[in-house]
């Protein structure tokens, strides 16, 4: 077992100022990880972001920093369109990559990076790892033991509402609050189903399995918005209704929007299922909460404002209260497969079904035929 792995951050965007390095930076993590390596395009981000989160080194190129930034692996918190390429060159330099959501926008990325992490023994964790939340694991159970009789049917999604262009790190005028919102809107990456929906898809099929087919409707409802004032053009697909098809009549509903959630629970980390006997809808079974290992540690959390949290094995003590603390989680699962060789449930092999699903949707949408999905995990 290594005592102590070292970390690099690839994109010091929203997500890595709020979430990844205060969580990276906390003191009960240093007897595994050391926190080495920052790198971000933009001119003084990751030297700005690494001297206040105490990271060892700042690069503004990607290749400098896999040759020089002392890093075991890293996690790649870039815009979307861009995992593919920067996860490639991760992996190629001998890196374990931990890959943000969603892993990839094709297929064929997400098996070329599987198949060159396999050629040279590297690790991959893809998030969101919905399947370790203790809720979605009791889910399962509950449906499998027939808890709400023969499930007909379930239903997931997410909406953007205005959610990124309000976030807090988009707000100031210095390199560390300033973090344009553009690429949640453009193409290649953009739109609630890569960033959103991906949550429910990989809770859905944590839950169900693979899925088998899948047909949907998908267009631009909200052509431009407004960030600071200024013009934001939106290119990328805002508004999409799927139809998946699990095989034995069993259909689920799953929707990435401009606006929503469909039902009080259905938003994109969370989904309803329902069965000839009740329904499970998020954190209730027919209306009522349920217990599952971690619940007292979620409600305190809830309590206490942080309506980010998700309760998971390395979620403990201050973490709760930092917000996205799955993406912590799913960071760690690879830090324990690295330092331990313990595999992560977190699979690329997941991820890359999850991709399949939101590829073949914008396909269906296009062409109006069904799609056949050609993945499983």
């Amino acid at each position: 077992m290594a005592d102590q792995v070292g970390v690099g951050i690839i994109g010091v965007g929203s997500l890595a100022l709020e979430a990844i390095l205060p969580h990276l930076s906390q003191e009960d993590v240093k007897d595994r990880i050391v926190l080495m390596s920052l790198c971000d395009p933009v001119p003084g981000r990751a030297a700005a972001a690494a001297e206040k989160f105490r990271a060892r080194h700042a690069f503004t190129d990607l290749d400098d920093m896999l040759a020089n930034g002392e890093v075991d692996l890293v996690t790649i918190a870039a815009p979307i369109g861009l995992h593919y390429r920067l996860g490639k060159k991760a992996l190629e330099a001998g890196k374990h990559v931990h890959f943000n959501k969603a892993m990839t926008t094709t297929v064929a990325d997400a098996t070329d990076l599987i198949e060159t992490a396999r050629s040279k023994g590297l690790k991959i964790v893809a998030s969101p790892g919905q399947g370790l939340h203790p809720r979605v694991q009791h889910t399962k159970k509950l449906i499998a033991e027939g808890t709400i009789g023969t499930l007909c049917w379930a239903a997931c999604g997410g909406g953007f509402g205005t959610y990124h262009e309000g976030e807090r790190a988009r707000q100031g005028d210095d390199v560390l609050t300033n973090v344009d919102p553009t690429w949640y809107f453009r193409k290649p990456g953009g739109g609630p189903l890569y960033d959103m929906t991906v949550y429910s898809l990989h809770e859905l099929t944590s839950v169900l399995g693979p899925a088998r087919r899948i047909t949907a409707m998908s267009g631009i409802r909200i052509k431009e918005r407004q960030y600071r004032g200024k013009p934001l053009v939106c290119d990328a697909d805002d508004n999409t209704l799927m139809l998946l098809d699990y095989g034995d009549s069993v259909f689920t509903l799953v929707y990435g929007t401009a606006a929503g959630p469909l039902l009080p629970y259905v938003n994109h980390a969370g989904a309803a299922y329902f069965g000839t006997k009740g329904t499970i809808s998020g954190k209730t079974l027919n209306g009522e909460p349920f217990d599952f290992p971690g619940r007292e540690q979620y409600d305190r959390a809830r309590a206490a404002g942080n309506n980010f949290y998700q309760y998971m094995p390395h979620v403990v003590g201050v973490h709760e209260q930092i917000v996205d603390n799955h993406v912590f989680e799913d960071i760690m699962q690879l830090v324990d497969w690295v330092r331990e060789d313990k595999p992560s449930i977190a699979t690329a092999e997941q991820a890359r079904h999850v991709v399949d699903i939101i590829e073949s949707a914008y396909r269906s949408a296009e062409t109006g035929q069904v799609q056949t999905l050609t993945t499983t995990f």
